[in-house]
């Protein structure tokens, strides 16, 4: 019963939890280009630069690319964050089926991801930036999977908290003609990207 059990574990949790965080750690290339992804831990920082209308333009046209990327696994992402605008915070099992389906797509978003930041001429650490500020104007909150991923992955309960920070109304102005785009593609954002 106790080897069932373990055998469930492996392949329910732990194996999807691996792929999704392996997808999040490529192997380094030389043929690598000088483009640095955002982590999945990767935090704007407090001093960061405010909004403006091109940030916001390049935003978009990056996130476009990552949802084409992602292909069917933007279903069960679209479930999930449904509930999440709805005020339910996601349980294990629905992070886990997540992970799973989406695991297989994540490395191409990430190269769509780095394709778009290169083309857009935008560092990682901006993008983070910019896309911490768009969710503040759209009122998402601060659910991050690949940082659940890590946390499952070291042994730890990841933080589900759903806290929304208020936007500024510059923010909210510079967004608004895109809103209803980027309110449909939110749910990229809980993997991170």
């Amino acid at each position: 019963m106790l080897a069932l059990l373990g055998a469930l574990a492996w392949f329910v949790v732990v194996r999807p939890v691996r792929e999704f965080v392996a997808a999040w750690n490529p192997p380094q290339s030389q043929s690598q280009t000088q483009t640095t992804l955002p982590t999945p831990n990767q935090t704007p920082s407090a001093n960061a630069a405010p909004l403006t209308q091109s940030d916001v333009q390049k935003f978009v046209r990056i996130r476009r690319d990552e949802r084409a990327a992602l292909g069917n696994s933007f279903s069960a992402l679209q479930t999930v964050w449904a509930e999440v605008q709805a005020g339910q915070t996601p349980n294990l099992l629905q992070i886990v089926n997540v992970l799973r389906q989406a695991g297989g797509s994540i490395g191409k978003a990430r190269e769509a991801q780095s394709a778009g930041l290169a083309r857009e001429n935008m560092s990682a650490r901006r993008y983070a930036e910019v896309r911490a500020g768009i969710n503040r104007a759209l009122g998402v909150p601060n659910i991050d999977f690949a940082q659940a991923a890590q946390a499952l992955q070291s042994g730890q309960l990841p933080n589900l908290d759903g806290t929304v920070t208020e936007a500024s109304a510059r923010e909210k102005q510079l967004v608004a003609p895109f809103r209803q785009e980027l309110e449909l593609t939110a749910a990229v954002g809980l993997l991170g990207l």
